[in-house]
């Protein structure tokens, strides 16, 4: 295989365009140019090609994942499915993950947390906080320490319950709207029953 042009690329900085002698071009790095010696004219024998070939998707797919994961972080594994959809396989995307992982912009504990500690805010509870992780692809390992970032649910709860409320709450189809939506929110029944009762005995008083 014939290497029948080499320029730079005028849309990705530090990135060249290799154009061959059967119309596929290649984009690849300044460090692929320089390491395969790539310039017009050079002959590609059939490993060199399949190496270049290889070494040019996996550049591809960093370039890819460091684009995803500068615009909002992921999982790892949320960031690899994301590549796979966009055309990669699965051993370059995994490879992509490896290299961000390894330089600290794909980390599954800080995310995890992150995300623990925004569901909190929002007034979430454990089980829903909980299936958000496993959505996202957050090892399972990582959930205990990442859930200690969670708010104390009864102060969430009263904050919550107040907000609904704000009044007696004695009408069963009432209670039932309220502890309905916090069970949606989360929370188990018997820490919307403890909050309810809180709420209830406040109001009396």
């Amino acid at each position: 295989m014939r290497v029948e042009e080499v320029k730079p690329s005028q849309r990705k900085k530090g990135r060249f365009l290799v154009k061959l002698e059967d119309g596929d071009i290649l984009r690849v790095t300044e460090e692929e140019l320089l390491r395969f010696g790539l310039r017009r004219g050079l002959e590609l024998d059939g490993e060199t090609w399949e190496a270049l070939r290889a070494s040019a998707r996996t550049s591809s797919a960093k370039a890819q994942a460091a684009s995803i994961i500068g615009s909002r972080a992921l999982s790892r594994r949320e960031l690899e499915k994301r590549l796979v959809r966009k055309g990669n396989d699965e051993a370059d995307a995994q490879a992509a993950a490896d290299w961000l992982e390894n330089i600290g912009a794909v980390d599954d504990a800080a995310y995890a947390a992150a995300v623990v500690r925004d569901y909190g805010r929002r007034g979430y509870g454990p089980a829903k906080v909980r299936e958000e992780l496993r959505r996202r692809g957050v090892p399972r390992e990582l959930w205990d320490a990442a859930m200690e970032e969670l708010p104390d649910s009864g102060a969430v709860l009263d904050a919550l319950i107040q907000k609904k409320c704000r009044g007696e709450l004695s009408d069963p189809r009432e209670i039932k709207r309220v502890s309905d939506s916090l069970l949606r929110r989360g929370f188990s029944w018997g820490e919307v029953r403890s909050a309810l009762s809180r709420y209830t005995e406040l109001a009396e008083e």
